[in-house]
């Protein structure tokens, strides 16, 4: 099964958008209601759904870091600075993170894009 990806507030709408017309299984924060969560909180929400978080936010991935020093699972992290890749191309490269990944591969881990 395909990865299942969570964004944060950070990431543009049209992100999300693109990847859902290439049959990619995205959820936002702010569908989920969760846009206001502080970081670990939004980490544990992705985790429990089981979904990849995607983040511009730098503080995402201190607590990734800091996850992996203290043992405690979570789902993973996708990272890309937002202006190192254009929309087009965030799209581009979490279609193929979802579609050739399997769901929990990304376990406990940081991906940076590009892939």
């Amino acid at each position: 099964m395909p990865l299942k990806l969570y964004f944060d507030h950070h990431v543009h709408k049209a992100v999300a958008v693109g990847l859902r017309l290439r049959d990619v299984d995205v959820l936002t924060a702010y569908e989920d209601g969760t846009g206001e969560l502080p970081d670990p909180d939004l980490l544990d929400r992705a985790s429990a759904l089981g979904r990849v978080l995607f983040t511009h936010d730098d503080d995402l991935l201190v607590e990734a870091a800091l996850r992996l020093e203290q043992g405690k699972s979570f789902a993973g992290v996708a990272y890309v600075h937002q202006l190192q890749l254009t929309i087009g191309q965030c799209i581009n490269e979490l279609e193929l993170l979802a579609k050739l990944s399997d769901e929990g591969e990304a376990e406990n881990q940081v991906i940076f894009l590009p892939l």
